[in-house]
């Protein structure tokens, strides 16, 4: 076994889960009006049955209680196999399983979900309106899977929260003046830079802490925030709309035979159902597919961000300053872009971001990293210092032209799901918020319409009509042709010169469109066409071999669960992958998750691919470059993943 697999394997304690065994069969019908008594009451009436007590506040939240404790029945109630509560099922996956009732359920706690739920209650509370909001996070608290720059704009947040300052919003260290290079092997060479990427008025922050405040400020509100539940499947009603979610079975082992201790996944069935899952969501997929939402638009195209904190020699920190690169180690014909933020505290945020429509399978971007760090404008900022985290995660690049159809029977997407990053502003955090209030407002209007029928599927129509007025719009609709324009023969070189020209002097307003016109999958060359790419090795002190940085990211999952990481054909990865591209899985990862290793029971020389999939930290990528599209990156057990908090 490959040292790779080590990585990772301490079992997650499960006393912080929820014991959803223990509520197989039973179903609340929460009214609006007194969703947490009916909810407690069945609670209790199992505490009775089971001989156990409850404990103050166990099981569902009631407002103002800590959003990271709120799961735990298995705290004080016995776990049980399903087939006890079910006598009449010989396998507990196929018990039935607990289903919940709310108002509006919301899959993901990041910055757009936090933000839709808030908005929610705010338009609540102000009518005196009971409204049952739910908030499901796969992270064990909130802000754990949150990864980013990052350079905060605070437009949304002003309009959410005004008074932000005064509730200790994380923003501590304004942007303080804005710097463009291009690099070249030795040389950092000043640059003009667009009028989008101007930081005024604008926060470096840690995204994983501001999140968790978010959480915080979303819980105050009276939000149910139900950190490390992983929905795992989409409901449906029958006449096609959606339901809600399901979250995915605890206690299945490497076979998806129930151990000892198995927990039925939970329902949680809502009027409407908003996805929040970030960039290339597992669930939005099938929607994606169910509703035919990408029709009308664009290929998605994504890039996968690569980053390290560090603490830094005080003499070279520059509070406030953020820089911004083009060029070295990155060639002409590959996409991406560095990042240089000085936050306060001698602390500073780096990171490379390379476009997933790379073509040379060599390309490995966790080494193209490591190799940036050795530029001498770098390098020169890092002695001395140390790293302390590091992290990875795919993010939309397509833009306008690329989002999907927001809306369907019973829900809508919102935030990185649907892909709202402006990619020349290099933000997304802002324009995920605004989407999620804008989602909210359209189902706080649903619900309380006066021909509102809970006979019929909610259709939130005009919510794409609210995102097509608003200002994330605008936004995109300026900077719309500046990534396609990176796919003309002069690459990289005629990128800038275009987007310089369209940002700056025609700001935005042409006539024509650009397109993306092929998914990134499509994009890699055949491995005896492309050149093999030899990487320095790692010196220990500035750049760091893989196992190291991912035991950076503290990601965790217990090992014997079913694998995450599906393969629809086992065969696929030797057969094309490795022969034809020769195994670009080993490379595009930032986690050392895919290892094609010896076949131990194969023909001599053969081999095989290994998944580790204990240290995955949910980047997605996979998912999106395997030119295959035989992995599918699905939800593990809740809890399990990164536990990011500088990021």
């Amino acid at each position: 076994m490959s040292s790779l697999a080590h990585l990772g394997r301490s079992s997650r304690a499960l006393n912080s889960t929820l014991s959803r065994s223990a509520l197989s069969g039973a179903r609340v019908n929460a009214s609006i009006a007194a969703p947490r008594r009916t909810l407690l009451t069945v609670a209790s009436a199992l505490g009775r049955r089971h001989g156990a007590v409850l404990t103050q506040g166990a099981g569902f939240r009631k407002a103002g209680t800590n959003y990271t404790a709120i799961r735990a029945f298995s705290q004080s109630l016995p776990s049980l196999n399903a087939s006890e509560v079910d006598e009449e099922s010989d396998d507990p996956t196929k018990a039935e399983r607990f289903a919940d009732e709310t108002d509006v359920v919301i899959v993901g706690g990041g910055p757009a979900g936090l933000s839709a739920a808030i908005k929610l209650k705010q338009l609540a509370n102000a009518d005196g309106r009971e409204l049952r909001v739910v908030v499901l996070e796969k992270a064990a608290e909130i802000g754990l899977h949150t990864l980013s720059g990052a350079v905060l704009e605070p437009r949304a947040l002003n309009e959410l929260i005004p008074d932000w300052k005064e509730k200790g919003a994380p923003l501590n260290q304004p942007a303080l003046s804005d710097h463009m290079k291009l690099f070249t092997k030795n040389y950092a060479i000043p640059l003009p830079h667009p009028p989008q990427m101007n930081n005024k008025g604008n926060y470096i922050v840690s995204l994983s802490n501001y999140v968790k405040w978010l959480g915080e400020q979303a819980d105050e509100a009276g939000v149910e925030v139900f950190a490390g539940f992983a929905a795992s499947e989409v409901l449906y009603n029958e006449d096609g709309s959606v339901k809600g979610i399901a979250t995915n079975d605890v206690g299945l082992d490497k076979n998806f035979k129930p151990k000892e201790g198995f927990e039925r996944g939970m329902e949680f069935h809502a009027k409407v159902t908003l996805f929040a899952e970030g960039c290339h969501g597992s669930l939005t997929k099938q929607l994606f597919r169910k509703f035919n939402l990408r029709e009308e638009c664009d290929p998605q195209t994504y890039g996968i961000g690569v980053k390290e904190v560090w603490k830094i020699d005080p003499s070279k920190s520059e509070p406030g300053t953020v820089v911004h690169g083009l060029g070295w180690p990155i060639d002409n014909a590959t996409y991406g872009g560095s990042f240089i933020y000085h936050m306060g505290d001698d602390m500073l945020s780096l990171g490379l971001v390379i476009g997933l429509d790379y073509e040379n399978p060599y390309l490995n971007p966790y080494k193209e990293f490591q190799r940036f760090k050795h530029h001498p404008y770098v390098k020169n900022l890092l002695e001395n210092g140390e790293c302390i985290s590091y992290g990875a995660r795919a993010i939309n690049e397509g833009g306008l032209q690329s989002i999907p159809k927001l809306f369907f029977p019973g829900g809508a997407l919102i935030g990185c799901t649907a892909g709202f990053l402006n990619l020349v502003k290099i933000k997304g955090t802002h324009t995920a918020m605004k989407s999620g209030m804008l989602a909210a407002e359209s189902a706080y209007a649903a619900l309380t319409a006066a021909d509102y029928s809970p006979e019929k599927p909610v259709v939130l129509e005009d919510f794409e009509k609210k995102v097509k007025d608003s200002w994330i719009w605008q936004e995109l609709n300026e900077v719309r042709n500046c990534r396609p324009s990176f796919h003309s023969p002069l690459g990289n070189l005629g990128g800038v010169l275009y987007s310089g020209i369209d940002t700056i002097l025609l700001k935005g307003r042409t006539p024509w469109t650009f397109h993306n016109t092929k998914p990134d999958h499509e994009c890699l060359k055949v491995a005896k066409y492309a050149k093999k790419i030899e990487y320095p090795k790692p010196d220990g002190v500035i750049s760091f071999d893989l196992l190291t940085s991912v035991s950076r990211t503290g990601t965790n999952h217990a090992e014997d669960q079913p694998v995450h990481l599906r393969l629809k054909n086992k065969d696929i990865p030797v057969e094309r992958n490795l022969k034809v591209f020769d195994g670009p899985e080993g490379r595009f990862c930032p986690a050392g998750v895919y290892e094609f290793v010896d076949n131990e029971n194969g023909p001599e020389g053969s081999k095989r691919l290994q998944i580790n999939s204990q240290n995955c930290i949910h980047c997605k990528t996979c998912d999106i470059k395997d030119p295959s599209q035989n992995i599918d990156w699905t939800v593990p057990e809740g809890g399990g993943g990164p536990q990011y908090s500088f990021t």
